[in-house]
């Protein structure tokens, strides 16, 4: 039976694919202006990382008020390992947990102080959605700036779900 925490091991195993591109990428391809939410590759990965170290903070009943990445300075590496460290951290944490704590209430307030309520379930799924939707978008950067499309880049033929159930199940 699938599970949220197949679904945590589908973010990393994803996160894992697109970090092996972006290690062979010229630095300044992270940085390089492209259109789309955020105005580039690394801000993106920062935008990802932020919501993982947050949400997970917020599981643990600590509501932040300033995102985590607000004085990042560092390089590459120190980015990607950051960002594949927190959602490994994220799946980590929910292995330690029962079942029964998914349907916990969780009270929490977003950056802005504003308070909220939501199931750990209902979190897992966002976080999940969230890190899915802006993955899509730096590969389409990466399409942009010419990177994707050169051969030794074939590992991003597909970070979907569905690669990932056929390359992990027996």
């Amino acid at each position: 039976m699938y599970t949220l925490i197949d679904h945590l091991g589908y973010t990393v195993w994803a996160t894992t694919k697109l970090s092996q591109i972006l290690e062979k990428a010229d630095d300044s391809l992270l940085r390089r202006p492209i259109p789309s939410s955020f105005p580039s590759i690394e801000k993106t990965i920062l935008h990802i990382w932020d919501a993982e170290i947050a949400w997970l903070k917020r599981l643990h009943g600590i509501s932040i008020t300033e995102w985590p990445s607000k004085n990042f300075a560092g390089d590459k590496q120190a980015l990607l390992a950051g960002w594949l460290q927190s959602g490994a951290e994220f799946k980590e944490y929910m292995e330690t947990q029962g079942p029964e704590y998914l349907q916990k209430q969780i009270d929490y307030r977003n950056t802005a102080g504003k308070p909220f309520s939501n199931t750990v379930e209902e979190i897992i799924y966002h976080v999940v959605n969230h890190g899915t939707f802006h993955r899509g978008q730096i590969v389409t950067m990466l399409r942009a700036g010419g990177w994707a499309e050169r051969p030794e880049n074939e590992i991003l033929t597909s970070t979907d779900l569905i690669t990932y159930l056929r390359e992990t199940r027996p």
